[in-house]
């Protein structure tokens, strides 16, 4: 259940780059309750990924407010910060030079967990993404891209943050794998009671697994809303974003035979 609370707050958060010439968050407002698995979606350039990362302080806002947990990010130490959100990359960002389970328990390690505790929270977090035990032992080079993408969300987890921020996760995965893991990390996401914000730039793909999807356009929050509101906006953009799904639906329908009767 979403609680009313937010847990991240932007308050008419602005970002600029070389030397303000580049707006990539402009004048922003958006809260994210408590519990939500929001998508924010938008195309290169949209400020989408800027906006994820100043949540967790990898870099500062210009105006405005962020708030983690109503603390504002500026008055809390930003490597206490990171270390308390799961942060999931793209590529999954795996240190090359370690093995699965010490890519899954360097942030256990770093806060101090005894060695006996991390290894055992390594083994529930492999179980808990659906990776074989065997493969703790693996390196990176070694696993395919879906598996090091499931590395990747259960080293995110393994510091048992509430908060998970995704940047563009599944996006280079080949289709079949992008469905299986995005399915497992949304039911992760309400089985722990998590808060996610997850980047892409494929709206199926948002309002598929998000409970509420906001989109960016030219640094600017343009709408937000479930899939009904947002079908309601008047707003160009928002209404080309949702052309896709439907048009891909519309065909499917199309090609594919009809169930028998």
């Amino acid at each position: 259940m979403i609680n009313a609370a937010p847990a991240i707050a932007y308050e008419n958060v602005g970002k600029s780059f070389e030397q303000g010439r580049i707006k990539a968050v402009d004048e922003v407002s958006l809260n994210v309750a408590a519990g939500e698995f929001l998508a924010v979606v938008g195309g290169s350039g949209s400020g989408k990924t800027t906006l994820l990362r100043l949540a967790n302080r990898l870099i500062a806002p210009d105006s405005g407010t962020v708030s983690v947990q109503g603390n504002d990010v500026r008055s809390v130490d930003p490597i206490t910060l990171r270390r308390s959100i799961g942060y999931v990359f793209q590529s999954g960002g795996l240190f090359p030079h370690m093995t699965v389970a010490g890519n899954i328990g360097i942030t256990p390690r770093l806060l101090g967990t005894p060695p006996q505790e991390t290894s055992a929270r390594v083994d529930e977090l492999t179980d808990l993404v659906r990776l074989e035990r065997s493969h703790r032992n693996r390196f990176p080079h070694e696993l395919s891209g879906g598996q090091q993408q499931r590395v990747g969300v259960a080293r995110a987890l393994a510091a048992k943050p509430t908060i998970v921020l995704m940047d563009e996760p599944f996006g280079a995965l080949d289709p079949l794998t992008r469905d299986a893991l995005g399915e497992d990390y949304r039911a992760l996401h309400r089985s722990l009671g998590l808060t996610t914000v997850m980047i892409t730039h494929d709206m199926t793909e948002a309002l598929l697994l998000a409970d509420r999807v906001a989109v960016m356009s030219a640094g600017r929050l343009v709408a937000q809303g479930t899939a009904q509101e947002l079908s309601k906006s008047t707003d160009a953009y928002v209404g080309e974003l949702l052309n896709t799904p439907r048009r891909q639906a519309e065909r499917l329908k199309e090609l594919l035979p009809k169930d028998p009767a």
